[in-house]
């Protein structure tokens, strides 16, 4: 009787999921941590392609300050480690990256600089890798947050306080649409 108790207890601990959900948070970490690193990889090209810009078009001081308060925000929202932070600071950084390029667009010298160009492709390179990690860490926390809730591992993940992680997304509407370039 005592080995049929075992037997039994082994099995439903077998089938518990405790060390799936244990794997599983900890994919969600090492995405997370992806994303950190290139973030942080994007923010430190930013002053080059900054100072570069700033050499030609001296007179755009408004989107300097912008790119300079984005950053500031985005090594902070890196610091705090939440997602959502990071999500609206890449966002406001994005943005103001974009004015820079449009101001680039209007000084045939600067798009004509080794460089510039140099920084730019290194910024491209870096917003793929951003975006591959936000793809995989988004996989993951899909893969966590749907075994936590089917059963049995709802039970386990009730008993250990797993909660749903929270997704890498678009958090403004502003966002989702298409910016307007004009002249």
């Amino acid at each position: 009787m005592k080995r049929l108790f075992l037997g039994l207890a082994a099995l439903s601990l077998s089938s518990c999921g405790y060390n799936r959900i244990q794997t599983y948070d900890e994919n969600i970490s090492a995405y997370q941590s992806q994303i950190e690193v290139q973030l942080q990889r994007r923010s430190d090209l930013i002053p080059n392609l900054v100072a570069t810009v700033r050499g030609i078009a001296t007179q755009e001081q408004e989107v300097f300050i912008a790119i300079a308060d984005a950053r500031a925000r985005l090594g902070g929202a890196i610091q705090s480690g939440d997602m959502g932070q990071m999500a609206g600071a890449n966002q406001a950084l994005t943005g103001a990256l974009g004015r820079l390029l449009v101001i680039s667009e209007a000084y045939p010298e600067l798009r004509s600089s080794e460089n510039f160009r140099t920084l730019q492709d290194q910024l491209e390179g870096t917003e793929n890798r951003i975006s591959t990690a936000r793809q995989d860490y988004n996989a993951a926390v899909r893969e966590y947050n749907a075994f936590i809730r089917r059963f049995p591992s709802v039970l386990t993940a009730k008993a250990i306080g797993s909660e749903p992680r929270e997704y890498f997304e678009v958090t403004s509407e502003e966002a989702r649409e298409v910016p307007t370039v004009e002249f």
